[in-house]
C-alpha cells in the first residue's frame, strides 16, 4: 500500500515539474517581466547607484541583505566558538 501511494505521489510531483517546464523562458532571453523593466530604468533616479546590481542588493533589498548578514556573522561565530582551543587544559 505504501508503495503505491509513493508511486501516485511521484507521478502526481513529476507530471507538476514537467508541467512547470512549459512555463519557463529559454536561457539566454529575458522574460516579460515588469519589475525587470522598472529596475533598469529608475534604479539611477531612485537610488542614485549606477549599478544596478548594487541598487537591487543594498537598497530594494537591504533588509533582507542585513537579516542574511547576520545569519552569517551568527555562523562564524559559532564556528569559531565551537573549534577554539579553552583555556583550561
Amino acid at each position: 500500500m505504501r508503495k503505491t501511494i509513493f508511486i501516485i505521489a511521484a507521478l502526481v510531483f513529476g507530471g507538476l515539474m514537467l508541467g512547470a517546464l512549459d512555463s519557463i523562458h529559454p536561457f539566454g532571453e529575458p522574460g516579460n517581466v515588469p519589475m525587470d523593466e522598472y529596475f533598469l530604468h529608475h534604479a539611477l533616479e531612485d537610488r542614485s547607484s549606477e549599478n544596478v546590481v548594487t541598487s537591487i542588493v543594498f537598497d530594494y533589498r537591504g533588509f533582507d541583505t542585513i537579516g542574511e548578514a547576520a545569519v552569517l556573522f551568527t555562523a562564524v561565530c559559532s564556528v569559531l566558538a565551537l573549534f577554539r582551543e579553552g583555556a583550561k587544559k
